[in-house]
């Protein structure tokens, strides 16, 4: 089973969290869900979600994919958080996949992992860290080598469903994108 991780932070975008974990849970991904502290987690619009571990219990732990929720300032408490730095370093430096939307892809950047790439974001969250061998895209989506991003509350459904493909291929997304009914 593909197991993917996603850390939680204060001020996590509700929308990204929720829809990256429903749609994951759904393809039959085994998601764990880390929280940066004990206790509920609030996200920025007032949503509390009582993770499934401490981040510290499972970050030696070997996942498939990390992905990272947006939002404001969680995004922000990714990117200053030296444990979800070290895990992100870590899994992309061992070919695993890295993900990140909204203004989490700032996340990727402090960690390195955008160098090179091809990245979006919510508008102007990369372009303003001026990463000179990053290329900035308004896509809804990007997938470049094993570094996936997207751009905010709005793509999290196309985002999610990505992931999926990426881990369990294209018949798994259109069975889970199926029982969505997106008309």
């Amino acid at each position: 089973m593909k197991t993917v991780l996603i850390p939680l932070a204060p001020g996590f975008e509700d929308l990204e969290a929720v829809t990256l974990i429903d749609l994951l849970r759904r393809a039959g991904i085994e998601v764990v869900t880390a929280g940066l502290h004990a206790g509920l987690i609030q996200g920025a619009r007032g949503v509390r979600v009582q993770p499934d571990a401490l981040l510290d219990e499972v970050m030696a732990r070997d996942f498939d994919m990390i992905a990272l929720p947006g939002g404001m300032p969680g995004a922000e408490h990714l990117k200053n958080d030296a444990r979800v730095q070290a895990v992100l370093r870590r899994l992309g430096g061992a070919g695993k996949y890295t993900a990140a939307i909204c203004a989490a892809p700032i996340a990727l950047a402090a960690a390195g992992l955008l160098e090179g790439r091809r990245a979006t974001s919510y508008p102007g969250f990369i372009e303003k860290l001026g990463l000179a061998n990053t290329t900035c895209v308004e896509d809804a989506v990007v997938v470049d080598g094993k570094v996936a991003t997207s751009r905010g509350p709005g793509t999290a459904m196309d985002f999610a469903l990505t992931l999926i493909e990426l881990l369990l291929g294209r018949d798994q997304r259109d069975q889970v994108e199926a029982g969505l009914v997106r008309a």
